[in-house]
């Protein structure tokens, strides 16, 4: 079984940073993607960063030039740097993952961690 554990939501003033984590753990055989997701509150959940075991990073338009994504692929770790920080950046934010089990190493599955909170206020 594949968990994902988050890290580091909080509140944030506009213009300021946070960092958040990601470590996966369980019976992995391979790992493609990592990244993470956000919802808002009456939105649908959507991409803010993505990051494939060879480096190749996709990013939201919104949060480009912004938040840098990052991963340790040896500790199953992905890292969000959230910077310049926006009240529209408030959210859940889930950490998401695409691998393959060790007890099922034949297919690709989505997992995805419980959701951390970010909240941008002055």
């Amino acid at each position: 079984q594949v968990q994902l554990v988050e890290s580091g939501g909080g509140l944030a003033q506009p213009g300021g940073s946070l960092r958040l984590s990601c470590v996966a753990s369980g019976s992995i055989a391979a790992i493609y993607l990592m990244g993470w997701y956000r919802q808002a509150p009456g939105k649908q959940r959507e991409l803010v960063a993505s990051m494939t075991t060879i480096g190749r990073t996709n990013y939201a338009d919104s949060v480009k030039g912004r938040f840098t994504i990052s991963r340790d692929n040896a500790k199953f770790m992905v890292s969000l740097q959230m910077n310049s920080l926006k009240s529209e950046d408030t959210a859940v934010y889930y950490c998401n993952l695409e691998a393959r089990a060790a007890a099922n190493p034949s297919t690709w599955s989505t997992y995805w961690g419980q959701g951390t909170q970010v909240t941008v206020s002055s």
